[in-house]
């Protein structure tokens, strides 16, 4: 195992000092080949977070999370209260290849695709080295006492904080509410949509306050992922990882020195420059090992790249590796719980896609009203039932009507016989239906109804019919 010189970072986080208050972390800007790599991924994915509920896939918003409502559209399909196990199925698919994911490359999730990561690192973090400067001009402002240079810079950095925050709670609420409601409330003004103003506000709040403020400590307290990748990670996963064996050798790490031969004094490749230290958005040493904090985001990759090659040494110190490929020289191997993980996933997407090609456009129920027995009229048997019909599709349906299936009978709809049901909508009503009893075979009779828009048959539906046990 590697020779830790400073072992103080088991019993703190790099984000408490050592009278346990808040120690904010100034990384110094990143630069290299992973970073480049980084920002055009984190470019791309803010851009289809930004586009994602303003998108429309056949009249239906492409991504929408109406929790009020348990409306859901993903990737433009909608699912309705009804089909709300679909939607829980996805989530437990999302979850499984999450952690499938994190078995192999550990936390590269945290770093490359979370979205507090992208905005931080990528926005927020971006505006305050083009206002501040690198690391060392941040710690010199924030000390210097309030004068006019530090009250405009902090100013200015705050006021586009608020406006980014302002934008990412409209985003964030065009998810929840719908895009057509957000615009609507603009249309409209805020005065008559006073609860999502609020929320709106909310929401700017908080986002304000996580980017402005609270900022990596998201990722180390708040995330709950943070502590799932301490169970699933194992010496074959491949993290950002301190290659030990090299970077310590026999007599440990050291500064550089020209005029000496590092191979022949046994010291090991590790100039301790603390550089992968200062660019670290969480503030940990990655020669500590794989580390809670850690999000894989690979700034120190990048950073002991570029000081390797400054002294003439190999690259690679830093590097995405397993502990067994450093340790051991063991080359990545499926192991069996990543093939069990990834057996459960592709089940999972097997049951999903069957269960959406079975899922149907309409929804229609036709129940017996509770409480309510059959009713003679001369020779005739009647029942009363209630009926729901959902309208899944962007098309309204004009002219509703029912008819039975393999029995003869008369199905009469209570009030408006035009029944319409309109697009992304419900209908409900109660209907009559009355069979003469020498075609019932026994006292509780399955019927099968057929729903009609205009001539197209929409959807087959069941019931029971209740009749007298003896005709005589």
């Amino acid at each position: 195992m590697s020779k830790i010189q400073d072992e103080t970072f088991r019993d703190s986080i790099g984000t408490i000092d050592s009278e346990g208050k808040r120690k904010f972390i100034f990384p110094k800007k990143p630069s290299g080949k992973l970073y480049t790599y980084r920002k055009w991924v984190s470019y791309f994915l803010l851009l289809v977070l930004v586009v994602n509920p303003f998108v429309k896939v056949n009249g239906n918003q492409f991504m929408m999370f109406n929790i009020l409502e348990r409306r859901f559209n993903i990737f433009g399909f909608p699912f309705w209260p009804q089909d709300f196990y679909l939607f829980v199925l996805f989530m437990i698919i999302g979850v499984v290849f999450v952690i499938l994911f994190t078995v192999i490359f550990g936390r590269l999730f945290c770093g490359w695709v979370c979205p507090q990561t992208i905005f931080l690192e990528m926005v927020f973090r971006r505006i305050e080295y083009w206002i501040e400067g690198d690391r060392g001009a941040q710690i010199k402002l924030n000390k210097q006492a309030w004068n006019a240079e530090k009250v405009r810079k902090k100013g200015v950095k705050w006021f586009l904080f608020l406006i980014i925050s302002f934008f990412i709670a409209n985003v964030f609420l065009a998810y929840l509410i719908s895009s057509d409601s957000l615009f609507l409330m603009m249309k409209e003004g805020p005065k008559s949509h006073l609860s999502t103003l609020v929320s709106l506000l909310i929401f700017t709040g908080v986002f304000y306050f996580v980017f402005t403020w609270f900022r990596e400590q998201v990722c180390i307290i708040a995330c709950p992922y943070g502590r799932l990748q301490g169970v699933l990670l194992d010496n074959k996963s491949i993290n950002v990882a301190y290659d030990f064996v090299r970077g310590e050798k026999e007599s440990g790490r050291a500064k550089f020195n020209k005029l000496e031969n590092r191979a022949a004094t046994g010291k090991g490749d590790c100039i301790d420059c603390k550089q992968c230290v200062n660019v670290c958005p969480t503030g940990i040493d990655i020669r500590n090992g794989t580390q809670l904090e850690c999000i894989n985001c690979t700034a120190c990759i990048d950073e002991c790249d570029t000081m390797m090659e400054q002294v003439g040494l190999p690259k690679g110190l830093i590097r995405y590796a397993s502990e067994d490929e450093i340790e051991k020289k063991v080359a990545f191997q499926f192991s069996p719980r990543m093939k069990a993980y990834s057996a459960v996933l592709l089940l999972l997407i097997g049951v999903l896609v069957g269960l959406l090609f079975l899922r149907s456009d309409v929804e229609a129920t036709i129940f017996r009203l509770p409480g309510q027995l059959f009713q003679h009229k001369g020779d005739r048997i009647s029942n009363v039932y209630t009926f729901k019909i959902i309208n899944k599709t962007n098309s309204d349906f004009k002219a509703i009507r029912f008819q039975l299936k393999d029995i003869k009978g008369t199905l009469k709809v209570v009030g408006n016989q035009e029944l319409q049901v309109p697009k992304q909508g419900i209908s409900s009503g109660t209907l009559f239906i009355e069979i003469n009893q020498y075609l019932l075979e026994s006292d509780k009779t399955k019927l099968k109804i057929e729903v009609y828009n205009g001539n197209e048959k929409i959807q087959t539906t069941n019931t029971n019919f209740l009749s007298p046990r003896s005709f005589d």
